[in-house]
């Protein structure tokens, strides 16, 4: 068996790799901190020899953690965590914003060959503990190349609305704030990821520039190549590649976030799976927003179903292999 899986339960579920000895990550599923909106997480999540892709409470965000399913702005409430951004006053302090997403029960845990799976069932809270909705979650790691010194993880969610009223969806963006459309699956890289090389099929951010925190593509830009070539920040694009160099051991990691095909949603703006938010100064963080520009709007009963793939490799990869290992691989 190439995959191993320990499960401490009520804590966390450990995947490991048989041959390489390492722990490829952690999915923790303990409520933590109520002010870090509790939510269940991925970290550490390693290379395949081992190198440390993922951040735990930084000091400058203490609820980042790792990778994550996050709603920084739904109906009102704060799933993300930390302060709360108010147009025209900033963030702000508001605890009785911040709500949760909590475990109810695995459907699946189990590792065979090079596949193994955490399938779960969640519920998701405003901060009064009430139900607004169910989700369905299967994390799953396939695809571990030894050779090409990569591995990958699959992420499905499909979160179900409970309320009598449409969930909105929103972001810092979609609330006035420029070039924060962080909303949905979200990774933080460690400190040593800042100023990173961010590329995508059709724009790079060259090694050691930052992703202006300040900019923005205007809304409705469909296509990276319409947008600034040097800025991937609220563009679309099919993957967007991340690579960091690690203290403390020498090299580089890559990591490639990709949209499944099916995740198309029609919006005001038209169809699109999702905007990046992006960031390599003055942290490493990627984000293949829900609402970037605007509002996704989840009617009563309605299921939104994301799926997403996060490539996970040894070195420095260029535009080229990321394409030729994406094309070798099936969803």
């Amino acid at each position: 068996m190439t995959l191993s899986l320990t499960h401490a339960h009520g804590d966390r579920i450990t995947v490991a790799h048989a041959a390489t000895g390492t722990e490829l990550f952690s999915y923790v599923y303990r409520p933590e901190s109520d002010w870090e909106a509790p939510k269940p997480y991925l970290h550490p999540v390693r290379t395949l020899s081992g190198g440390l892709v993922t951040d735990y409470r930084p000091n400058d965000h203490r609820w980042h953690k790792g990778l994550q399913l996050t709603a920084s702005h739904l109906s009102g409430q704060n799933l993300w965590g930390g302060n709360t951004y108010v147009h025209g006053e900033g963030y702000l302090a508001l605890p009785e914003k911040v709500g949760s997403m909590a475990h109810v029960a695995f459907e699946e845990v189990s590792a065979a060959g090079d596949r193994a799976v955490i399938a779960e069932r969640l519920t998701w809270h405003p901060h009064d503990g009430t139900l607004w909705a169910e989700e369905d979650r299967r994390v799953e790691v396939r695809d571990v190349d030894t050779g090409a010194g990569s591995w990958t993880l699959t992420w499905t969610s499909s979160v179900t609305n409970r309320r009598d009223e449409p969930l909105r969806f929103g972001s810092p963006t979609t609330h006035g704030r420029p070039a924060a459309g962080y909303t949905g699956l979200f990774w933080r890289g460690p400190r040593a990821f800042r100023d990173g090389h961010v590329f995508t099929a059709g724009s790079a951010v060259p090694a050691g520039s930052a992703v202006p925190a300040g900019s923005a593509v205007p809304a409705g830009s469909a296509d990276p190549a319409e947008s600034s070539e040097d800025d991937p920040m609220g563009t679309q694009a099919a993957w967007l590649a991340y690579v960091g160099e690690h203290d403390g051991r020498d090299g580089h990691a890559t990591l490639v976030f990709e949209h499944a095909p099916s995740n198309d949603h029609l919006g005001e703006k038209g169809t699109h799976p999702a905007h990046w938010f992006v960031r390599s100064d003055p942290f490493a963080a990627v984000a293949p927003s829900w609402a970037f520009h605007e509002e996704l709007v989840l009617q009563p009963g309605d299921t939104l179903a994301r799926s997403y793939r996060v490539t996970v490799a040894d070195g420095a990869w260029d535009r080229a292999r990321v394409a030729a290992h994406l094309e070798g691989l099936t969803w």
